[in-house]
């Protein structure tokens, strides 16, 4: 993912008015990120633990959604397997995130959810450059190319759901 401005991040929210994005916590470390590691920028939103964002490069355009998650998932003793990069994180390490659909239909209260990892950094750590607890990691003869290609491909069936 090329490097994206504050300005680039707030215009292309989709799934939350214009007021909304502008009164979002962006990430402060924004020139420091690994943007050439980064398959979209991820963050939880530290004024608001149950709120995430999600930015990414989608059919040509930057798309940004708003996520919602609940803060601590309870009773949860099992380890749980992202959606998107298929890192296997135990009770707290993956989260059940909802994004109010695009347009009219989010509106009308219209969402779609997928399990996540939780500190949205799925392209870290399909690139080894963060490193779940012991386990997270199945044994694969995916080459790290395949398996980038693939949580792209993830991410991109996700965000064409949000915007159908």
């Amino acid at each position: 993912m090329k490097s994206v401005t504050e300005q680039d991040i707030r215009s292309s929210f989709v799934n939350c008015s214009k007021g909304e994005a502008k009164r979002l916590t962006l990430p402060r470390d924004l020139p420091e990120r690994p943007w050439d590691d980064l398959d979209f920028l991820g963050w939880r939103d530290p004024t608001a633990p149950e709120r995430g964002c999600l930015v990414a490069e989608h059919e040509g355009r930057l798309v940004a959604v708003v996520l919602r998650s609940p803060v601590k998932q309870r009773g949860r003793q099992h380890r749980s397997m992202c959606s998107l990069c298929l890192t296997t994180h135990p009770a707290d390490g993956v989260s059940l995130m909802t994004a109010s659909l695009a347009g009219r239909a989010g509106r009308e209260g219209n969402s779609v959810g997928a399990y996540l990892c939780a500190d949205l950094a799925c392209s870290l750590y399909v690139r080894g450059r963060k490193t779940p607890e012991p386990g997270g990691r199945l044994e694969e003869s995916l080459t790290v190319e395949e398996k980038i290609d693939r949580t792209r491909a993830n991410l991109a069936g996700f965000l064409t759901r949000i915007l159908a």
